[in-house]
């Protein structure tokens, strides 16, 4: 434990002098200066309403979204392109790839790359912190609006010592829950500074903010949640509608992995990772394909090297025949049509966004009684959930589906009224307009002179493009 603690302050001690040459600008000298007190003495900052500077008032509202990997910003799909049609000017700033430039094209909106590492890196970790902190100082955002862990710990840190009016941490989701010993510690303060030095604190679904709110993460804000939930909602009319697609869909894509129309396929959608509960899920399968001969597993997406799946578990499913590989293809809806049932044996969600998409497809759900899941989930409506880590009562729930066309069919129609009544898109990015506009009168701003126009407060059916 003396390690442990020598280690922290030598780290502390190193942001410190990190830090330090930053405040040789007047401008920021206060505000560094108290960053560094507070990193050192655990005090509060204070208050974040200030004097709106002078530059801020006579140019159109700039608003930045920082996530840590450029892949991370498809769950905005839409909701970018429709801010700036509102009138604001939206930069994402995310880790330089092909993910970023594609994404930040197709949404039509500005892009900056910074180097942001999702592993904890504390020397790489200050150098993108500088980085963010020149490039906001250089572009004067009004909003900046973090995603993930690391996005949001360096986005908020770097927003406060560029002084930027309104801060915006929206959690999706929280590693710590299933984190044990230093790294939970670790995660846990890592979220407290991000929390506590934005101005506004949101996430994506209730269970995970009385999670946040119980584990004492939350600053006298406190957390906010919009509507029922979810960070984007999804397009139930016409991209994730059973009816817009082909009638010959599902036996096309069922055909081109040799399973027979009749037959019935459970399908899983997601990262390959130990926390997805893919080791319940093989453990599942086996019992599950001895008991129903006829019956597929339809897999969309790859494994990866963070959280890695055990090899045998891997190889075992790579080498079943009745196990079907798609890949990283995030063209779902054809694939949600070929199956019959989805599921999600996770260990931990934010507000998982397969659930509604298969909900909008008429697809009932398994999935595992933890928070974010419950929020997707409605148990024995739209769907099942069981105990995390639990095969036996995963086989139970999927094999009364399996069983039960009429079941699949009661649950699924649930499902897509639910989605249709609370989780639309345009509901969504109203919302999120609304509490920027709400931030922004906090922060001294005049909505008069800022305002987006209220005529075209109008959703695009292209915004929805796959």
């Amino acid at each position: 434990m003396p390690g442990i603690c020598a280690s922290l302050c030598a780290d502390i001690a190193a942001f410190q002098r990190t830090l330090r040459p930053l405040a040789s600008l007047q401008e920021h000298a206060a505000v560094l200066n108290a960053l560094v007190h507070r990193f050192a003495n655990r005090n509060k900052y204070g208050p974040h309403q200030q004097a709106l500077p002078e530059r801020y008032l006579m140019r159109p509202l700039r608003l930045v979204h920082v996530t840590t990997v450029g892949q991370s910003l498809r769950f905005l799909t839409g909701q970018l392109r429709f801010m700036q049609q509102q009138g604001f000017e939206v930069t994402a700033v995310s880790s330089p790839d092909d993910h970023l430039q594609t994404f930040c094209k197709s949404e039509g909106i500005r892009f900056h790359p910074v180097a942001l590492k999702r592993a904890i890196t504390p020397l790489k970790d200050l150098v993108s912190l500088r980085s963010l902190v020149n490039y906001f100082r250089h572009l004067k955002p009004d909003i900046v609006h973090a995603h993930t862990p690391k996005g949001g710990l360096l986005g908020m840190l770097a927003a406060r010592l560029a002084r930027v009016p309104v801060r915006i941490y929206h959690i999706h989701g929280l590693p710590l829950v299933t984190a044990r010993g230093f790294r939970r510690i670790l995660l846990k303060n890592t979220e407290r500074i991000a929390i506590r030095n934005a101005t506004r604190a949101l996430c994506v679904s209730r269970s995970v903010a009385g999670v946040a709110v119980s584990e004492h993460l939350c600053g006298d804000n406190g957390i906010g949640v919009l509507g029922h939930g979810s960070i984007n909602g999804v397009e139930s009319a016409s991209r994730f509608n059973p009816r817009t697609l082909s009638h010959t869909t599902r036996a096309e894509i069922r055909g081109r992995f040799g399973i027979q129309e009749e037959a019935p396929v459970i399908g899983f959608v997601g990262r390959l990772v130990r926390d997805k509960g893919i080791v319940e899920l093989a453990e599942a399968w086996h019992l599950l394909r001895n008991r129903f001969p006829a019956l597929h597993l339809l897999i969309v997406g790859e494994f990866e090297c963070r959280d890695s799946v055990p090899a045998a578990v891997r190889e075992s499913l790579l080498v079943d025949t009745r196990v079907h590989w798609v890949g990283a293809d995030w063209n779902t809806p054809p694939l949600y049509a070929a199956m019959d049932v989805v599921v999600l044996p996770t260990y931990r969600e934010g507000f998982p966004t397969v659930p509604l998409e298969a909900a909008a497809m008429e697809l009932p759900v398994v999935a595992t009684r933890v928070p974010g899941c419950v929020d997707a989930v409605v148990d024995g409506v739209t769907g099942v959930l069981v105990p995390p880590g639990d095969a036996c009562s995963l086989v139970a729930a999927l094999a009364a589906y399996i069983e039960s066309a009429p079941l699949r069919a009661s649950h699924g129609r649930a499902a897509r009224e639910r989605v249709k009544e609370y989780f639309q898109p345009s509901t969504m990015w109203a919302l999120v307009l609304r509490e920027y506009q709400h931030q922004l009168v906090r922060a001294g701003y005049s909505l008069e002179l800022h305002a987006p126009d209220s005529s075209k407060h109008t959703v695009d059916s292209s915004l929805f493009a796959a």
